[in-house]
Order: C-alpha cells, then structure tokens, then sequence
C-alpha cells in the first residue's frame, strides 16, 4: 500500500530552522511530484512547496509567504522530500503535511495530489 510518514516537527523559537523529511513507500517516487502543504488552526490547508520532475532534472516552486526561507529538495536513493525552514516565524506554525501526485512533466493540480502523509507539528514561539 501507499505510505507517507512525516517527521521532524517540533517547537522552536523565532529566527531558528527545522528540516521535515517525508519517506515514500508503495509508489514510484521517481514518476511522482512531491509536495507540502500546511494547515494552521482555524484556517484552510494552504500549498507550501512543490518538486516537479520533468526531463531538465526537475523544478521547484513555493509559495509568496515561505520564498527565500524554505527550500525543497529530494533523495531519490532514499525515497524522501525534504522541507527545509529557515527563519521560522510565529506564523508559520501549523500541520505540515506530505503529498504526492502521479504527475511527470508538469506542476500537478491541486486535486491531482492522490496521497497524504499524516502531518507533523511545528510550533514556532515568538
């Protein structure tokens, strides 16, 4: 079956830096764009980052609010994304979630995300 398992979540101040890791099983990562999202309390789940394969070696695209802090990257040997988040802000604390799509070639619709991880918690105090 298809599994996405999130970690490296946590609580940190302002200012500080957190790497989240998603491990795939189940699906061929190589044929799949891996996304992020996130969904804060009382809001709507909201795109973060995405990694695109295609046949120049892949392409990435963020969201305005995270651009120049956060960075996604991918260890096809290991079958995992990876966010890294740098310069936290109170604001970016929410449920950060894993996603993947069947889509080569092409950033994937939103509705094209066919699996979800379970989300792990990052809290950043001010």
């Amino acid at each position: 079956q298809v599994q996405l398992v999130e970690s490296g979540g946590g609580l940190v101040q302002a200012g500080g830096s957190l790497r989240l890791s998603c491990t795939a099983s189940g699906i061929t990562f190589s044929q799949h764009a891996m996304g992020w999202f996130r969904q804060a309390p009382g809001k709507e789940r909201e795109f973060v980052a995405v990694v695109v394969i295609n046949w120049s070696g892949g392409s990435r695209d963020y969201a305005d609010s995270v651009k120049g802090r956060f960075t996604i990257s991918r260890d096809h040997a290991k079958n995992t994304v990876y966010l890294q988040m740098n310069s936290l802000k109170p604001e970016d604390t929410a449920v950060y979630y894993c996603a993947a799509a069947p889509v080569y070639g092409r950033r994937p619709r939103t509705n094209e995300y066919d699996y979800w991880g379970q989300g792990t918690q990052v809290t950043v105090s001010s």
